[in-house]
């Protein structure tokens, strides 16, 4: 099913002994457009404390069309990791957060296989993941408050701006950028896939696409 992130906004997410609180934002990763967290408003219930669950956690077959059921206790969610909603989440913190909840660390490679020595294939696995931290030592997490308004600019001008983000919840992977082509063509709205996306400029509040001009959107 696909889910836009402003329609998320306000879901309630329960837990097994009750609700948690509900959904603020999501952050996804901007290199493989996955979601990897829902930022979750805990309401009274831990003062307007913000927390940070993980779509590994959802029951999708106890979940209903206005809230997430979670395989997860009040208590667990209670004395998570704390994070500071006005920074970005580091590698530090989801190392925190994945030994919290027992989950593994999505950005390390998968185990070596094969037949080699096990001090060959323990080396090999070390040297891996030695690249891999190497690699991601800077957290590649985007907030869909970020990214929503910023302009897209196709190989020849302005298209207009992200109005949404489509979320595919088989994968919780970003489907597609919902654009509104604003005063351009007024009314209109075309669906960007993440694959089209050749840049996205922080800076600038600006996503750079290829493959697509503007007289092709104007077709659409």
């Amino acid at each position: 099913m696909l889910h836009k992130v402003k329609d998320l906004r306000g879901d309630t997410i329960a837990a097994k002994d009750g609700e948690i609180g509900r959904v603020d934002e999501v952050y996804f990763d901007d290199e493989d457009w996955r979601l990897r967290y829902f930022v979750v408003d805990t309401g009274g219930w831990l003062s307007g404390r913000k927390v940070l669950i993980s779509p590994v956690s959802v029951d999708r077959s106890k979940s209903t069309e206005d809230a997430l059921a979670v395989a997860l206790s009040r208590e667990q969610v209670e004395h998570s990791p704390d994070i500071d909603a006005d920074k970005p989440v580091d590698r530090q913190y989801e190392e925190a957060y994945a030994r919290y909840y027992g989950l593994p660390l999505y950005w390390a490679p998968p185990e070596a296989a094969g037949a080699l020595p096990v001090v060959e294939r323990s080396a090999e696995r070390a040297r891996k993941l030695e690249e891999a931290e190497r690699q991601a030592s800077h957290s590649h997490l985007r907030s869909s408050g970020e990214v929503i308004g910023y302009a897209i600019h196709a190989s020849d001008g302005r298209i207009g701006h992200v109005e949404d983000l489509r979320i595919d919840d088989r994968n919780w992977s970003v489907s597609d950028l919902v654009v509104n082509t604003g005063d351009w063509l007024p009314g209109k709205r075309v669906l960007v896939p993440p694959s089209a996306v050749t840049e996205i400029d922080w800076n600038a509040r600006e996503v750079r696409i290829a493959g697509m001009s503007r007289r092709e959107v104007e077709r659409l």
